[in-house]
């Protein structure tokens, strides 16, 4: 008789802490996934029954929960993790006990893990779009800040390198905050930026910081026209804590922005509206979440298990039609072909997609092949720098 109990999964993301804003975007993007799972039949018959923990923003507790998850809740699949700092303490954990992890978290690169599955962007799918977008449009004297941690670390070296490749280039600053920082904590830092005037500024703040940095900017008299501020890291989620319009005129590239016009984004936010209201703005990570639920479902019904190594040769390869289009899992590296974008912030607080892939760019998490404005797609729309008013 075939198993009809239900599929314990593990969930882990941070509903409090400093990165709380975006932790609770992903944990409503795979609730979303799993109820859509449900209400289709399950798995093979079997509901999907998340087991939810809150890290609290904690590498610490990240490592403690996920353990717990596998040890005492009897979990083989956990989806989970926002900052690199937290995968990076539960990867030993997965390894381990060979279980299996999903990552919907834009990253860094240079790594892979035969238990993980990254369904978040590689350097090559928004770094190399956003750098070649900043230098072509406003030059490549550049000025970096982040908080500090691996992942800013990391993506600041990338950001260096890439921006190195035009002509004229300059880093005329490199600075980093704690990940609590606050408003007075970027005051000397505007005042520097002022003195130096790059023409724009790379951010890796994360978290709750990042209202603070857009509030410093805008409260020092900076101008996005001339110097704009250029993230990663900057989503929807992050624009909702600041003041209206305070984000306005600056840049963020990623695979996925609410606004993109497609009838599978439309229909997934307004589904995500009816279940959980407006408290909760989807963005690259909670979008990212919600597909690699998915992913799984089909991946076990095929399978029959969530063993790994009977899942993990139908996630390879595998591809599901995403909100930002139709995604597809690199059997070499274990990461996904993703869409890169660029967009521009709104008076709304939302983007404006100022280029964006036609098709899916492969994951180069090494950036072995790559070089800047190697987009290998089509960029629809010429762009301009920003208009007085937004």
């Amino acid at each position: 008789m075939a198993n009809k109990d239900p599929l314990r999964v593990g969930v882990l993301f941070s509903q409090t802490g400093v990165t709380s804003r975006i932790g609770q975007s992903q944990l409503q993007g795979s609730l979303l996934g799993i109820e859509e799972v449900n209400e289709a039949g399950g798995v093979d018959g079997r509901e999907v029954i998340p087991v939810i923990y809150d890290a609290q923003s904690d590498p610490r507790q990240y490592a403690t929960l996920a353990e717990k998850l596998i040890v005492e809740d009897r979990v083989n699949t956990i989806f989970g993790c926002y900052m690199s700092s937290s995968r990076k303490a539960v990867i030993p954990i997965i390894e381990r006990w060979n279980k299996l992890m999903f990552y919907p978290t834009l990253y860094e690169g240079f790594e892979f893990s035969n238990n993980l599955i990254y369904t978040g962007a590689a350097p090559n799918q928004n770094s190399v779009q956003l750098a070649e977008y900043m230098t072509a449009n406003f030059g490549a004297r550049a000025y970096l800040i982040g908080s500090d941690y691996i992942y800013p670390w990391e993506s600041n070296r990338i950001m260096k390198e890439l921006v190195q490749q035009r002509h004229h280039s300059e880093l005329l600053g490199e600075r980093y905050v704690q990940l609590d920082a606050k408003e007075a904590d970027f005051k000397p830092i505007l005042e520097d930026i002022k003195a130096r005037q790059p023409d724009f500024i790379f951010s890796t703040v994360v978290g709750d910081s990042t209202a603070s940095l857009y509030q410093a900017y805008a409260d020092a008299g900076c101008d996005p026209q001339r110097m704009p501020i250029a993230s990663l890291t900057t989503s929807e989620a992050e624009i909702s804590q600041m003041q209206a319009g305070t984000a306005a005129g600056h840049f963020t590239a990623a695979p996925y922005f609410q606004s993109i016009r497609s009838d599978v984004n439309q229909r997934c936010l307004e589904r995500f509206r009816r279940r959980f209201g407006h408290h909760v703005m989807p963005n690259l990570c909670w979008e990212a979440a919600y597909f690699q639920i998915h992913l799984f479902a089909n991946a076990f019904r095929l399978a029959g298990s969530d063993e790994i190594n009977l899942l993990m040769p139908h996630l390879l390869g595998s591809e599901f039609q995403a909100p930002q289009g139709k995604v597809r899992i690199d059997a070499s590296n274990h990461h996904t072909c993703l869409y890169p974008r660029v967009g521009r912030v709104d008076h709304q607080g939302q983007f404006t997609i100022m280029r964006e892939a036609t098709r899916p760019v492969h994951p180069d998490p090494y950036l072995v092949t790559h070089s800047l404005g190697d987009w290998t797609v089509k960029l629809p729309n010429q762009i301009k720098a920003p208009a007085e008013g937004g």
